[in-house]
């Protein structure tokens, strides 16, 4: 199955942006360990790190916007569904378990973890409920 122009330029897209992701928080982690960032700045690059992943799920839209086969943008959305479901139940489960002292606390950017690995159980998903084809 060939993959079409809307599919090449999400994963153009994507690549660009976790490449930027990974020389970002390269940088930034090795500021904050050396303490040569505080102040104004430190905040400006605690967020930098953030904004690549922020340009992926609005690839993702893009996507969505762009995918002209109904089918697979169907299945894109469920895909999604399944993992914003998956990620904000576990971070719900989570947030009550540590409001009562039963876990410890977990950063919050791993929801966005949550939500890519839900991407995954979405993926399994679609595959599990396709149809048979003849």
């Amino acid at each position: 199955m060939t993959k079409g122009p809307a599919i090449r330029r999400y994963n153009r897209r994507v690549i660009v942006l976790m490449l930027a992701y990974a020389v970002i928080l390269m940088i930034v982690v090795y500021g904050f360990s050396r303490h040569l960032l505080n102040g104004p700045p430190a905040y400006f690059a605690a967020i930098l790190p953030a904004l690549p992943i922020i340009g992926v799920f609005g690839a993702i839209g893009r996507y969505l916007v762009e995918e002209t086969d109904e089918y697979v943008r169907m299945l894109t959305i469920r895909q999604t569904l399944y993992a914003s479901g998956f990620a904000l139940s576990i971070a719900t489960i989570w947030g009550f378990l540590e409001a009562f002292d039963l876990v410890g606390h977990i950063e919050s950017y791993y929801v966005a973890v949550l939500w890519f690995a839900g991407l995954g159980f979405g993926s399994c998903m679609n595959a599990l409920t396709k149809p048979r084809e003849a």
